[in-house]
């Protein structure tokens, strides 16, 4: 099975035999390929219904819920990782939803668009409206995407809350890129995180 980019890199650094918590699966394409090549133990939360019947017809375990609301029922360090892959821009409370991954896993892999990509840039130099392209195909009405981040507020995100990152990965045209001038030049990233050491009490607490 072909998976996409961001999802590519995160299969490729996920422990074998791992348990594994994948927030807003879709229908179940990463968890279904570390299953059957990892040996992992996938557990799947997704808010689109058809979605979740597509990933349950693979075999997978998976339930029908919101990560702005439903995370907070899994317990501390249930998981060995936490996957959150194009879904932190549409979530309602990112910073809250981000908290509650390291809490339930050891860590957590976040994918997101760069929305301080030149192209993005360029758009709204040029032409003075809220970009649509390639890869963000939405027009400012009908986009799921709520919260605009870059990878610099991402960054600077990390810091302000001691969370650390064990990895980062920038992709241009699906193709992993440099990380020079990557708030720039590439139009994903892809981050692997972990909390400060012994922190999932102070995680969840603020």
């Amino acid at each position: 099975m072909t998976l996409r980019p961001d999802l590519a890199v995160i299969a490729d650094h996920v422990a074998p035999g791992a348990r594994v918590l994948d927030v807003g699966c879709g229908d179940g394409l990463l968890m279904a390929a570390l299953r059957d090549t990892k040996g992992v133990d996938a557990r799947g939360l997704e808010l689109d219904a058809g979605n979740v019947a597509a990933a349950v017809g693979r075999g997978l375990s998976v339930i029908q819920g919101d990560a702005d609301t439903d995370l907070a029922d899994y317990p501390d360090q249930s998981f060995d990782y936490a996957i959150l892959s194009q879904t932190l821009q549409t979530c309602r409370a990112p910073d809250k939803v981000l908290r509650d991954l390291l809490r339930i896993g050891g860590r957590a892999f976040v994918s997101f668009p760069n929305f301080a990509h030149w192209r993005v840039r360029l758009s709204l130099l040029w032409g003075g409206r809220m970009p649509v392209t390639r890869l963000l195909p939405e027009r400012w009405y009908d986009t799921p995407n709520i919260h605009h981040l870059t990878i610099d507020d991402f960054r600077a995100h990390l810091a302000e809350q001691g969370i650390v990152t064990e990895g980062a990965w920038f992709l241009s045209r699906g193709r992993k890129t440099t990380s020079a001038a990557a708030n720039m030049l590439a139009e994903h990233a892809v981050f692997l995180l972990r909390g400060t050491a012994g922190d999932s009490g102070s995680l969840h607490r603020k």
